[in-house]
């Protein structure tokens, strides 16, 4: 395994992070299992998937808050 699929879900300030995939498929699936779950039923375009290569840097430049 090279990489890792986290689920999220965002509305306003308010980011949960749902859970952490093997692959896409089962975020994608957890995803479907929550979307008709209070709370989620009322935002689903909140959820996000993203990728992240494991043993890497995500910030190896740092970052500028704005």
């Amino acid at each position: 395994m090279k990489s890792v699929h986290l689920l999220w879900h965002v509305h306003n300030d308010d980011e949960k992070l749902i859970g952490v995939y093997k692959t896409n498929a089962d975020a994608v699936a957890a995803k479907e299992r929550l979307r008709q779950k209070s709370g989620f039923v009322d935002t689903p375009e909140g959820f996000q998937i993203h990728e992240y290569e494991l043993n890497q840097d995500p910030w190896p430049e740092g970052y500028v808050s704005v």
